[in-house]
């Protein structure tokens, strides 16, 4: 069977986007060129009308690519058997993954919270401090944390955050990379406080911090009694070209959030991972934070695979090498095509930025890059800034294919806008 006979096509999808979900995301379905995505393998999307596009998008979600066959084995096996439990009895599939996540996390990190995103992760975070008496929150500007209120409440653009308020109250932000300013503010709320931050600031354009920096802060919250959450749901599982960034500059956390990567490319979860001692109040009260689907036994199957893929794969590894080279590579082409425009490249591992000065290429470039056959996204906290996030699966086919692809997306931009 073909995609057009499974797929309705696309005028059916955008008229039902209109009238049951979201005309805005059919606005923007418009301009990329009315597609439908229908199949998803390793790294490429196939839409409706046959045609393939290298996903080097999906907001850092495909580390591992699209059904992973070890993933979607463990997914499988989970299915025929019991993939949802009813939360009565101990169930073998949560034990597993809680094993399997905490044996590649910073040591000490030995507890678990699972839940469905990495939004979820952060309000876990945030009810953990204040179980822990850190009410007053700190994040950094720039950050992206996620929409739900409390999350919302660290993510700190106001295009978000205003049409919410008012959001969580006892909330500061200072700028990211400024050691000095969150010292500043630590020492006005001594042991009080819980300090989130990413070690790369990814929706803000892949922002990276000074050399030393996370060192700096974990510091500063053990000197002011500061509780420290690494939001790691973008960075995390191989993404930086190491398991965490936490490991890039040698640190642990009080609480870790992983997502995204954390289901394989095949199921939406997220976690949470603390210490013994922070976790401590909900071993008193089991029933104090829970959600119905937390720790599903088919979710829990995912994350599994995931690390398996991961670890057997060596994508951590794949990662560090091919962002080497896509950045290199990347940097060359820009500056070949768009040197004038006051353009720069950056990134760590597979979490690559084009940063655009001009006003509106970025979203040229993305819009020609589709028209290459390249899925990319512009970065939710930075209109400026292209990002890629590409898989660590890649074959040396497929990075032949993209630098081909985007230098002629860079080329038609440069032209185009010209």
């Amino acid at each position: 069977m073909t995609n057009a006979q499974i797929a309705p096509d696309y005028q059916q999808i955008a008229r039902t986007f209109r009238t049951n979900l979201s005309s805005g995301r059919a606005r923007l379905a418009d301009m990329f060129g009315g597609y439908v995505e229908v199949e998803s393998n390793g790294a490429w999307i196939t839409t409706s009308d046959g045609q393939r596009f290298l996903n080097f998008g999906g907001y850092g979600v495909f580390l591992a690519g699209a059904r992973h066959p070890t993933v979607v084995a463990e997914i499988e096996r989970q299915l025929h058997t019991h993939p949802i439990s009813t939360r009565m009895f101990l169930e073998p599939a949560l034990a597993r993954a809680a094993e399997m996540l905490t044996s590649v996390t910073p040591a000490g990190l030995d507890r678990v919270h699972f839940c469905c995103s990495g939004a979820e992760a952060v309000e876990a975070a945030i009810k953990l401090a204040r179980l822990n008496g850190r009410p007053f929150l700190i994040s950094m500007v720039g950050g992206y944390h996620g929409k739900t209120m409390g999350a919302l409440s660290v993510t700190a653009r106001s295009v978000f955050q205003d049409p919410f308020r008012p959001l969580l109250p006892d909330v500061a932000h200072v700028p990211f990379g400024d050691s000095a300013a969150l010292a500043a503010l630590l020492e006005q709320h001594p042991d009080e406080a819980c300090v989130i931050v990413e070690p790369v600031q990814a929706e803000a354009g892949v922002v990276l911090p000074p050399p030393g920096y996370l060192r700096s802060v974990q510091s500063l919250c053990q000197e002011y009694g500061a509780l420290l959450v690494l939001d790691e749901v973008q960075t995390g599982l191989g993404r930086l070209g190491s398991w965490w960034g936490a490991d890039r500059e040698d640190i642990r956390p009080d609480i870790l959030l992983s997502g995204k990567g954390l289901g394989g490319g095949v199921m939406p979860v997220a976690a949470a991972v603390t210490t013994n001692e922070i976790f401590e109040i909900l071993d008193r009260d089991p029933l104090l934070h829970t959600s119905t689907f937390s720790g599903a036994p088919i979710t829990m199957a995912a994350v599994c695979g995931a690390i398996r893929a991961i670890k057997e794969d060596g994508l951590v590894e794949r990662a560090a090498a091919l962002g080497e080279l896509l950045l290199h590579e990347t940097e060359k082409i820009i500056g070949s095509h768009l040197s004038d425009r006051n353009c720069q490249v950056r990134g760590a591992g597979l979490l690559i930025a084009v940063d655009i000065a001009d006003p509106g290429v970025a979203g040229e470039l993305l819009m020609d890059l589709v028209k290459n056959n390249i899925v990319a996204n512009i970065s939710l906290n930075s209109d400026y800034v292209l990002r890629l996030t590409p898989p660590a699966v890649l074959s040396d086919s497929d990075v032949e294919f993209f630098l081909e692809r985007f230098e002629a997306a860079v080329r038609a931009t440069a032209q185009g806008s010209g």
